[in-house]
């Protein structure tokens, strides 16, 4: 076997992602913040305008008159399952500047549509180009921050990005679409040609990828055909990326419990906020007699909410750290770092449900169901920082495909079950259909605790987190023999440390930092 001369990142190295300055990471973060909220908002634009888009195309079936909202969160199940895993294949940048340009171009093509069939494809395609963002942002929080405090605040404004997008929707479509029925889709096309520009400087944040491109510049400059990254290694034909790559965000909801669970419990709150789509129309239309502008404007509670569950977070963040620095026994568990967050938001979520339903009533204010959307954004939004902060903990160079895995599942349940939200309200009346829903999220309470309790254990037997306890073994035995070894200067602060290995043994195991 030939040897190979391996290029790997040295500590301090500036090139690595994880010690870029500030501005850099903070700047890298930003644009894939952004693109979460085109995705998002871009999402619930049609909510608001669904009387116009009837009368353009003559359409009144109230079943098709959800295809424009639905098929969009259809793209967000096929788009995660080739983004998030060619993203640990290929990069972060190059699947998000292609996805983001899908998305822009298609959002313009929604606006001209010639029929009611074209726009429902055409929202397909942008669902599928915005799904890129919520599966790759993960993946992107985790390469350039490693410490995990830093990385779980990045998370958080995330998470607040995927709430207020949707939030954004109803009332600006509310408003302008009685203008003319285009103008719901013209503004999502907008904001996305706004934004494309800070896709094109966005720098590449996947270490591996970026070792790849120095290695393929120290191999033109010297002409040493043996330099390569640990990543040109790995298998890249297209049987390797079918049965592999792409098949690993359904492989981890099967196989890891961890995944399954954060899946199941994500995807049914989702489900409720695209209920919500289709029901508070029947709730403040019906029963208060609000229009369209207007009922669009009783979701900004949920923002609300959403900015209070941000200052939960950054007080039990607080917390954690003050007994982090006092040595506590509890505060060195994975679980305890995330998970209590989780736990709070079950009740918060269970008493939106009811509120909304019980208090929605001719004969009390609408201000009052209005409100509980602040207890819903509470619980949605600390529910979310929890559940999804905890997967990229655990799963980290694979984070990207966990969260595919879970856009996946949400964005299957938040498809399909709004297609119930109206025949649900109407034979159940709006305090009995909320209540159904509450009782179910009183079940799903207790999965933050059951992985208090035995997260450690299902941990210590899933193949990812086994193999990520290797690799970090592996990278801490080779930075304490890494004095002994040969090495020489290599390019723009990049270590060239020679290893004579086998390649097969190259193969075997990633040499990942």
């Amino acid at each position: 076997m030939p040897a190979r001369t391996i290029l790997r990142f040295d500590d301090a190295d500036p090139m690595q992602p994880n010690n870029w300055s500030q501005k850099r990471k903070i700047f890298a973060v930003f644009v894939a913040i952004m693109t979460v909220m085109n995705s998002t908002m871009a999402s619930s634009l049609p909510s608001g305008a669904t009387g116009p888009i009837s009368q353009r195309y003559n359409q009144h079936n109230e079943y098709l008159l959800v295809l424009p909202t639905s098929i969009y969160l259809v793209g967000y199940c096929c788009g995660p399952a080739i983004w998030g895993p060619l993203s640990e294949q290929y990069g972060r940048k190059w699947p998000m500047i292609i996805s983001f340009a899908m998305f822009t171009i298609f959002s313009i093509a929604c606006a001209a549509a010639p029929s009611f069939a074209a726009l429902v494809v055409f929202r397909w395609l942008v669902g599928v180009g915005g799904s890129c963002a919520l599966s790759v942002v993960g993946g992107i929080c985790a390469d350039v921050y490693h410490d995990p405090q830093a990385r779980g605040r990045a998370m958080a404004y995330f998470m607040a990005a995927t709430t207020f997008g949707p939030i954004l929707g109803p009332p600006i479509s509310g408003f302008i679409s009685p203008v003319h029925w285009s103008w719901a889709f013209w503004i999502g096309a907008i904001v996305a040609g706004a934004t494309c520009p800070l896709l094109v400087v966005f720098p590449e944040t996947y270490a591996p990828v970026i070792l790849k491109h120095q290695a393929q510049k120290l191999r033109k400059l010297t002409g040493d055909a043996s330099i390569v990254a640990p990543i040109e290694l790995e298998k890249t034909n297209i049987r390797h990326i079918v049965t592999k790559v792409l098949t690993r965000p359904f492989t981890m909801i099967v196989f890891e419990p961890i995944v399954l669970f954060t899946c199941l419990y994500t995807s049914y709150a989702y489900a409720i906020f695209y209920i919500f789509l289709q029901s508070y129309p029947l709730i403040f239309t019906n029963i208060y007699g609000f229009n369209a502008g207007l009922t669009g404007l009783t979701f900004l509670p949920i923002g609300l909410g959403a900015i209070i569950s941000a200052a939960f977070y950054l007080a039990w963040d607080h917390i954690l750290l003050r007994a982090q620095k006092a040595k506590r026994p509890w505060s060195r568990s994975e679980e305890m770092r995330r998970l209590p967050l989780a736990c709070i938001a079950g009740p918060f979520f269970v008493l939106s449900l009811f509120w909304a339903g019980w208090s929605a009533r001719i004969d009390v204010h609408w201000i009052v169901p209005t409100l509980s959307g602040i207890a819903f954004g509470i619980g949605y939004l600390c529910l979310f920082m929890a559940l999804l902060n905890y997967l990229v903990d655990a799963y980290e160079i694979f984070a990207a495909s966990a969260m595919a895995a879970a856009s996946f599942s949400r964005s299957a349940f938040g498809a399909a079950l709004p297609f119930a939200a109206r025949p649900m309200y109407e034979r159940l009346g709006v305090p009995w259909a909320c209540s159904l829903l509450g009782f179910l999220s009183v079940g799903l309470c207790a999965i933050p605790f059951v992985f208090l309790k035995f997260g450690p254990r299902i941990r210590e037997r899933s193949p990812f987190c086994q193999y990520l306890a290797q690799k970090k073994k592996e990278e801490s035995e080779a930075r304490e023999t890494r004095g002994s070894g040969e090495g020489v200067e290599g390019v723009e602060g990049v270590e060239l440390v020679v290893h004579r290995i086998d390649l097969e043994q190259a193969v075997r195991g990633k040499e990942r930092v």
